[in-house]
């Protein structure tokens, strides 16, 4: 199922240069995409379970990229207005978040202590554990970058969501997903609801077995960044 199925839909590549110069001509900034995304995704989740979601364990498993800085956006404003379990993977280090605004972000996160942070390179029982309790989890694992074969621990990851009976929400694309042409990596996410961002990307058409129902939320970015690229 498709919202908002009447926007026109766009590659990643469309994307990144509307990003790129929402920020660079017209002072969009990038943080503030980051902020727009996630709370969207917070507001959806919430929503979603009607704001029933005291003492529901919400698991954010993340990659290094911005897709994985919007996880730790909704997270922030879920934990400030729910009183739930909140737990975010960080399936790498910090030291290698890939933006500022990832960075800005996980410098908050780390000092909440509503939420427990995780960061390792390796899966462990433990991860295994926190996956299988979950009661909601936001894959935040990779976005419109993606490239390359699906390695550890990000394979393992996306297996034990995958089996997990949690409610599973697909920040911008699911895990192993080709946003612009639709192709399915051997491992890939299959959530319940997609949320993407700005417009509906092209690889999300006709593929609800990964993106279950998609969302489309606007983060602010002028239409005038669109000129000459849509």
């Amino acid at each position: 199922m498709l919202s908002d199925s009447n926007e026109v839909p766009i590659t990643s590549d469309q994307m990144y240069k509307i990003e790129e110069k929402g920020h660079d001509l017209l002072g969009m900034q990038r943080v503030y995409m980051m902020e727009n995304a996630g709370h969207g995704i917070a507001d959806i989740v919430a929503t979603k379970f009607k704001n029933d979601l005291s003492g529901t364990k919400i698991v954010a498993i993340c990659g290094t990229g911005n897709n994985g800085g919007d996880c730790f956006v909704a997270i922030r404003h879920l934990a400030a207005y729910i009183d739930s379990r909140y737990t975010i993977v960080l399936l790498g280090h910090s030291s290698k978040l890939r933006s500022e605004e990832a960075r800005i972000n996980w410098n908050i996160i780390k000092k909440m202590n509503s939420i427990e942070v995780i960061e390792t390179d390796k899966f462990t029982e433990v991860l295994k554990e926190i996956i299988a309790n979950a009661d909601i989890i936001l894959d935040g694992i990779f976005g419109t970058g993606i490239k390359g074969e699906i390695r550890d621990p990000h394979a393992s990851a996306i297996d034990l969501i995958n089996s997990s009976k949690a409610y599973k929400v697909a920040a911008d694309i699911p895990s192993g997903l080709d946003p612009t042409t639709g192709k399915v990596d051997k491992r890939c996410i299959q959530a319940n609801i997609t949320i993407t961002f700005h417009r509906i990307k092209t690889g999300l058409l006709n593929n609800e077995k990964y993106t279950g129902e998609v969302h489309l939320e606007h983060i602010g970015i002028p239409k005038e960044a669109e000129i000459g690229i849509v």
